[in-house]
């Protein structure tokens, strides 16, 4: 699936059932649910979840608790637009599923 792919999916009743918790997350972001998002990415325990998780609260506006996501997700601190790392971050857990 690609990033436009992936976009189109989001008129779609619920996310594509071939995704994983964190494209997940990132699918209820892309539709405006942060609160459901936020639920996904919470029970993702693996740095992927954490850089979902970060990427969460820095769009929240709690960029304290975002710091400490983006700690142990082991990635800097992101500073490009939000619709750009969710673009980036979609992108390449895209790829990792096509492995």
């Amino acid at each position: 699936m690609t990033l436009d792919q992936f976009r189109r999916t989001l008129t779609d009743a619920g996310p594509p059932q071939s995704l994983t918790a964190p494209l997940r997350a990132l699918w209820f972001d892309g539709r405006g649910d942060w609160n459901q998002a936020h639920s996904v990415a919470q029970d993702v325990e693996d740095a992927t979840g954490a850089w979902v998780h970060a990427y969460l609260h820095r769009k929240e506006g709690d960029l304290q608790n975002a710091e400490y996501w983006y700690r142990r997700a082991g990635k800097p601190v992101a500073t490009s637009a939000l619709d750009d790392e969710w673009a980036a971050m979609v992108t390449l857990l895209l790829s990792r599923v096509d492995d």
